[in-house]
């Protein structure tokens, strides 16, 4: 039976929103979310970056990384999957109890029920890529292999 999640306060599964108040540390800093990393990615090497990261909430963050008042980084399309991959793959390797939850889904298909989004998520109707649901799988085979981290 699909897991779905998509507010970082649903339980027990929103914790896998990166809304999620679980920090990550990737390229020297510390992130205070998944969707801080991630949108400041869009302006890396920035001042319009670190404005991201300091943001007061993931939703914030969010509505800053998604602003064109700034020039997205070039090669923004062919490396968004892997940037989410990096930072969604450190959440769940430093938070313990997050990654045994991860891991106690076992073979279920985990779908993000964001309905506007149909890349990340699944769309209003179900027709959207979930690419973070996938992502979140990906993480989860990965780690199911590694003894010491289970």
């Amino acid at each position: 039976m699909p897991i779905y999640f998509y507010t970082a306060h649903e339980e027990p599964y929103g914790c896998f929103s990166n809304f999620s108040r679980h920090g990550i540390d990737l390229d020297g800093t510390w992130w205070p979310t998944v969707e801080h990393y991630f949108q400041a990615q869009k302006f890396a090497g920035t001042p319009y970056a670190n404005k991201i990261r300091t943001a007061f909430t993931p939703k914030q963050a969010a509505d800053l990384g998604r602003s064109r008042q700034h020039p997205l980084r070039p090669d923004w399309e062919q490396v968004k999957d892997e940037i989410m991959l990096k930072a969604v793959r450190r959440k769940f390797e430093l938070h313990t109890h997050l990654r045994k939850l991860l891991l106690a889904t076992g073979a279920e298909e985990l779908i993000e029920n964001a309905p506007s989004d149909y890349y990340w998520g699944c769309g209003s109707d179900g027709s959207g890529q979930n690419k973070l649901g996938q992502i979140l799988m990906r993480v989860r085979m990965e780690l199911s292999s590694l003894p010491s981290l289970t």
